[in-house]
């Protein structure tokens, strides 16, 4: 569907900052994806992004009615595996399940067959079948030594699902695996790999604004120079 200019460059500037914020500021970049809505609800791109917004924070529900718009309107499959992670967020992992095992997963690509694996194994896990959440995750591109964006939270997911069931050192080895693969950090890996070893993270900068408050004469610096004195070089 084609806008009018004055219209078309509104919306674009609405849906240029759902995708700067969606990130760091959710509620934010929903509010601005409600004003693209209201401008052009006809658009596929507006109702996908209004969904991706609205799934950001939460609101499954509504996430759900637009990427099924957004799929009416394209017919495209691409986003099967987030619709049916909206139907675990509503409480639905049998739904989701189902919809792992319908046509249209075969016609995703490399990527979205992933995506739908983890949202499977998610499904399972939420329906307390630990194992075959496990089996789920176990695939040709778990084991592939090639690294694809996706890489790091399947290896992340399969550690996840091992240490559940108590499976340590399996667990701490796919961490690490996941770790390797994360060159953007995209998940916590490095953490999860220090608490298995018991290591603790002190802030150093916060220990020692404690050390100054104990030890400094009261309206002196550590430096023996008046609080509200000039800053020494």
């Amino acid at each position: 569907m084609s806008l009018p200019k004055t219209l078309a460059e509104d919306v674009a500037r609405n849906l240029v900052m759902v995708a700067r914020l969606i990130d760091e500021d959710p509620e934010e970049a929903y509010a601005y994806s409600r004003i693209a809505l209201r401008l052009a609800s006809r658009v596929a791109a507006v109702r996908e992004a209004a969904g991706f917004a609205a799934y950001a924070t939460q609101k499954y529900a509504e996430a759900l009615a637009e990427f099924r718009a957004a799929r009416r309107m394209t017919g495209s499959v691409e986003l099967w595996p987030v619709m049916a992670d909206c139907e675990r967020g509503l409480g639905r992992p049998e739904k989701a399940l189902a919809m792992a095992g319908e046509p249209e997963v075969r016609k995703l690509d490399k990527a979205g067959q992933v995506e739908m694996r983890l949202v499977a194994a998610g499904a399972r896990r939420d329906l307390g079948q630990i194992d075959a959440a496990i089996v789920t995750l176990q695939s040709p591109e778990l084991a592939s030594s090639s690294v694809q964006s996706w890489t790091p939270r399947l290896r992340y997911a399969y550690a996840d699902a091992l240490l559940e069931v108590g499976r340590k050192d399996e667990a701490r080895e796919w961490f690490g695996k996941a770790l390797e693969a994360d060159k953007d950090g995209s998940t916590d890996a490095s953490d999860r790999l220090a608490e298995l070893d018991g290591v603790e993270f002190v802030d150093v900068l916060d220990d020692e604004s404690d050390d100054t408050d104990e030890t400094a004469p009261e309206g002196h610096d550590e430096l023996d120079g008046p609080v509200d004195g000039p800053a020494r070089n």
